[in-house]
């Protein structure tokens, strides 16, 4: 069943939500700023039992909120931002239970099957997430790198789904189109993600509401979870609380009672 995912998105050293389009060298489009750091919502996850978020840093400085978020929850958190295979085996030696990848797994806009080996060898296919995170184009979704901003060749579809599900442990994936917006999810994504992936994959984009994750479950015949950001009451959103968000996790993890006439 479709579980809600956490998350913890820093931008220059700030706990922060965005608009994932808009993020470039000179800075993005800023829905939230915290005022407590990545450890506070941590902490707050572990209490809370949410299991399976992630920690992405979206550029330089962000490296002391990372460390201080991955050790208050050891084990409780994925971690992603500039992760290769020199550096992986330090995330997770500071508490994350995953590293994420992505951009590195590019060269010159096309997929490295030799870089995927590579980090691989430190991470374990157990303990890697491949973040696929995408935008939208007339043909379909292609994999977006280097913030979402270079668009590569390589597409989400069925084929590489099934084909790249043989290498790690979870897919992440982002519509960075409407990331953010809280203009709702992206449907025909989320389809393709639930028929497609068979492996444990997390949407994000778009949530607005805890409508979101019945829809999400819907679409997918529960197999896609969700992650919800700027909506949250946590990040300042008016969409959903994470109480709600919490006891959604908990009715999904009930036995089904089923009756019989």
């Amino acid at each position: 069943m479709t579980q809600f995912r956490p998350c913890i998105d820093l931008h220059q050293g700030k706990v922060k939500q965005i608009v994932g389009g808009s993020l470039n060298n000179k800075g993005a489009k800023e829905n939230f700023i915290s005022d407590y750091d990545a450890a506070h919502y941590a902490s707050l996850y572990r209490e809370q039992g949410l299991t399976g978020g992630h920690v992405i840093a979206l550029g330089k400085g962000n490296e002391d909120e990372v460390i201080s978020a991955l050790r208050t929850y050891p084990n409780g958190l994925q971690y992603g931002g500039g992760v290769k295979e020199k550096n992986a085996a330090k995330y997770l030696k500071a508490g994350a239970s995953h590293v994420i990848v992505t951009s590195y797994l590019f060269k010159d806009g096309e997929f490295s099957w030799d870089r995927l080996d590579k980090i691989k060898r430190e991470t374990g296919v157990d303990r890697l997430v491949l973040d696929l995170s995408c935008r939208r184009t007339k043909d379909g979704w292609y994999i977006a790198t280097d913030r979402w901003q270079t668009v590569t060749s390589t597409q989400v579809n069925s084929e590489n789904l099934i084909e790249l599900a043989n290498h790690c442990d979870e897919f992440l994936i982002h519509a960075a189109d409407v990331e953010g917006l809280q203009a709702g999810i992206d449907e025909d994504l989320v389809t393709l993600l639930g028929q497609s992936c068979p492996i444990a994959v997390t949407y994000a984009g778009g949530a607005r509401s805890l409508n979101d994750l019945k829809r999400v479950n819907e679409l997918s015949a529960g197999n896609v979870d969700l992650t919800i950001g700027s909506a949250l009451d946590i990040f300042g959103g008016q969409g959903v609380t994470l109480d709600e968000c919490v006891v959604w996790n908990q009715s999904q993890n009930q036995p089904q009672i089923r009756h019989q006439n």
